[in-house]
């Protein structure tokens, strides 16, 4: 016999007598309410960098809400997300600050606080780690790693790629994500961002989403195009998660509070302008919660198109007061696995059947999913705790998909 096709033939036997991984979930938690004086841990995010480093970052409060005093808290893994560096603070504006003017008109805003906010992190395929963030909901800022997030460049503020948007829409609060940023095939920077005019609930109401891209590595940023407006249907489209699809179009899955109660689904072919027109996607409730979006696999690279998502999936409420377009318990975190890049979602299974809040997803090199969310034993808005959840395709399957090597 060829040595070569002995050989091939060798490998390909071990390869098909190989054992199938075996499920398994298991739970870390790396963030807790009282840790480092802080009240509450809120926001959670996460990224795989290019070398496999698994980046975990959240808002750390010191009082609990939106408008208090806030700090941007990062962990490392290098493990697959076993273990973990401890947390740094990885967020620091120099100079006077000034606090957002709709902060001050609500009662309980200490103009003193300084509000760091809605951190994004997209991990680049060079190794670069690029991160945004906001300071006090009107300022945004740029900064940088080359070291998966040892050390950060000097934030240098990007607030003026905004003005774009005043043109469509007047707002005196910006936030970016929260969650992951994308980077497309051909390099470009995406960040997804919301839009309010400060005159409603919290001074976060009424609100648009749209996206700020880079096609320069991150050194200059610039406004998309509204791409969710605020409408009878479409009310406060707001916290949205970004996927570039197989055919190069770039998916945003938003959070509203729509009567529907659905996730808001729309399209671009280049992930800043030419919106489609927004559709609820039915299969996916929308509590009014943060989600998380993430690809596992292209059918280019590894058979498969994979995309995951998750959320809260639940439309009660254990006081019985369910209306249209007002929040509903966010319990029953899941995870949602759609092979036909989002028309359709083929597997659900949830992670935390009990509270479970805000979320982001991401893949290590090695298949492993990673769900870093809110949960706790305390109902509320955001928990007494980030969770990690690491588990396989195997689990999230029942079996009936493997886990794929990057």
């Amino acid at each position: 016999m060829n040595r070569n096709l002995f050989a091939a033939l060798a490998g390909c036997a071990a390869l098909c007598s190989a054992p199938a991984a075996e499920p398994f979930i298991e739970k870390l938690d790396l963030f807790k309410a009282g840790e480092g004086g802080y009240k509450q841990q809120h926001i959670p995010g996460l990224v795989v960098t290019a070398k496999g480093t698994v980046l975990a970052w959240c808002e750390a409060r010191k009082k609990g809400g939106d408008w208090d005093s806030i700090d941007i808290l990062l962990r490392r893994s290098t493990d697959d997300g076993k273990t973990w560096s401890e947390a740094q603070k990885v967020s620091d504006v120099p100079g006077p600050k000034t606090k957002n003017p709709v902060a001050l008109r609500m009662k309980n805003v200490d103009p003193k606080d300084v509000t760091y906010d809605n951190p994004v992190l997209i991990a680049d395929r060079d190794g670069t780690v690029h991160m945004l963030f906001c300071l006090e909901y009107m300022r945004c800022f740029y900064q940088r790693s080359a070291d998966d997030g040892v050390t950060w460049s000097a934030p240098v503020e990007i607030t003026a790629a905004f003005e774009k948007f005043r043109a469509a829409y007047a707002w005196k609060v910006l936030a970016t994500g929260p969650d992951h940023g994308i980077q497309l095939k051909n390099g470009r920077l995406i960040v997804p961002v919301w839009l309010s005019t400060g005159t409603g609930g919290n001074a976060h109401r009424p609100s648009v989403t749209a996206t700020v891209f880079s096609d320069d590595s991150g050194k200059s940023w610039h406004a998309g195009e509204v791409a969710i407006p605020c409408t009878d249907e479409w009310i406060n489209p707001n916290e949205t998660i970004a996927l570039e699809l197989a055919d190069g179009r770039v998916m945003l899955n938003a959070r509203s509070e729509s009567k529907a109660h659905r996730r808001l689904v729309t399209l671009s072919a280049d992930g800043a302008t030419g919106w489609s027109n927004p559709r609820f996607d039915a299969a996916l409730l929308e509590p009014i919660c943060m989600g998380s979006l993430v690809r596992y696999s292209l059918a280019a690279t590894a058979g498969k198109n994979r995309i995951l998502f998750c959320n809260p999936d639940n439309l009660t409420r254990a006081d019985g007061k369910d209306a249209p377009g007002k929040n509903r318990d966010r319990k029953n975190l899941t995870v949602q696995l759609s092979y036909d890049e989002g028309q359709t979602w083929a597997v659900k299974k949830s992670i935390e059947p009990g509270w479970g809040a805000y979320s982001d997803i991401a893949v290590t090199p090695r298949g492993t999913i990673l769900c870093f969310y809110g949960t706790g034993a305390k109902s509320g808005f955001a928990g007494d705790r980030l969770t990690l959840a690491r588990f396989n395709l195997e689990w999230l399957t029942d079996g009936k998909d493997v886990t794929e090597q990057k």
